[in-house]
């Protein structure tokens, strides 16, 4: 039986290795590498599908297993049809395993070989997630793509914890192979080992054995220092299987999403460009403009000149300005659709110079523009 996700390489950046690719899904073709918005809690904050499509031009969305399980609840999604009939979005979607949030509880969860039992953070009531658990519940929910349940070690780690962690990640993505009910969904496996390269290895030697249809390297971007963040992913990013999507989690700042692209990654994800939304600032090809500043009182032109969004073709910066300042919703909105359509233009762009064997070029171009070191 044919996959129900497949990967199809079509160029290869002769300077950096980079793919330019389509990842094939049940609800259409991505264009790869591609950044993902997320939708946590089945909305990407403040932006309708709508505006997803024709605006920010995503081609697939994240929403979290976590959080949709606390409420409406996963049966709840699957009475309505699934999440693309819930949310009113007809094109791919991935679900993480809720890993990483289990992650952030701290003291309010306790993992054991099971599973992990935690505290929900709306009401404190006890809850219990084993990889069985959560293939459950994203078999409930329907996305395209679905992640295995993993243990994300915290930064730093000792080389012991770290060990047993992924050791237990390994156990637990053959458990979610074992007990996921459908064909129509697509499986990707989750690389862990923090920051220790020879237990990188052996989770990717050991779930590549598991024959995943993609995979993703999770445990970084986790707070650590961004050369140890560059020396791991580009240890594992081109070791990974060639004839399968590779996915690095959690990340979304556009040097990130370039360095992510040279080390032969297809898909990226993260919140930043909607949180930042929320507290006044926006991405442009010039770098960071915090909207807030008092500068801005009286500037007139849009946002980004080299953006084509609607908020950038319809709305001055003063006037984004004035709607930050006043705490009105139009504001929030306006930036976001920026924010995410700016990572977006980028993404098209990596795509662009990849097909050119220009990646490097434009990554140091881009540096320099955007005010970024290498390191």
């Amino acid at each position: 039986m044919k996959p129900a996700v497949t990967y199809e390489l079509l160029h290869e950046c002769k300077q950096t290795g980079a793919r330019r690719g389509i990842v094939h899904t049940p609800h259409g073709d991505i264009q790869t590498p591609v950044f993902m918005p997320v939708g946590t809690q089945a909305t990407v904050k403040s932006v309708t599908p709508e505006e997803l499509k024709e605006e920010v031009k995503a081609e697939i969305i994240l929403a979290n297993t976590y959080h949709l399980y606390l409420r409406p609840g996963h049966e709840l999604v699957k009475q309505a049809g699934g999440l693309h009939s819930f949310m009113h979005w007809n094109r791919p979607i991935l679900t993480d395993s809720g890993g990483f949030q289990v992650f952030s509880l701290g003291d309010l969860r306790k993992i054991t070989e099971e599973g992990v039992e935690f505290k929900s953070y709306l009401d404190g009531s006890k809850h219990f997630l084993s990889p069985e658990k959560v293939m459950e519940i994203e078999n409930a929910l329907g996305a395209d793509i679905i992640m295995a349940f993993d243990e994300c070690a915290p930064f730093p780690s000792s080389y012991e914890y770290t060990k047993n962690s992924m050791e237990r990640t390994t156990r637990w993505a053959k458990r979610c192979k074992d007990s996921t009910k459908r064909d129509d969904q697509a499986l990707f496996g989750i690389i862990q080992g923090g920051f220790y390269k020879d237990l990188r290895q052996k989770s990717l030697e050991d779930l590549v054995q598991l024959d995943f249809p993609g995979y993703a390297i999770g445990g970084i971007s986790v707070g650590e220092p961004k050369e140890e963040f560059l020396d791991i992913l580009n240890y594992v990013g081109p070791k990974l299987p060639k004839d399968k999507p590779r996915y690095l989690m959690g990340v979304g700042t556009p040097d990130y999403l370039i360095e992510a692209a040279m080390a032969g990654i297809d898909m990226c994800d993260c919140v930043l460009p909607t949180r930042i939304a929320r507290n006044g600032t926006a991405m442009t090809w010039n770098g960071k403009v915090v909207i807030r500043n008092a500068t801005y009182e009286k500037d007139f032109e849009p946002l980004d000149n080299e953006c084509d969004c609607y908020t950038c073709k319809n709305y001055t910066r003063a006037y984004i300005r004035h709607l930050i300042k006043c705490n009105e919703i139009l504001g929030i909105r306006l930036l976001s659709i920026h924010n995410l359509r700016f990572l977006t233009m980028l993404m098209e762009r990596v795509k662009i110079e990849i097909e050119m064997d220009n990646l490097k070029t434009f990554r140091d171009e881009f540096y320099k523009k955007y005010g970024y070191t290498k390191e």
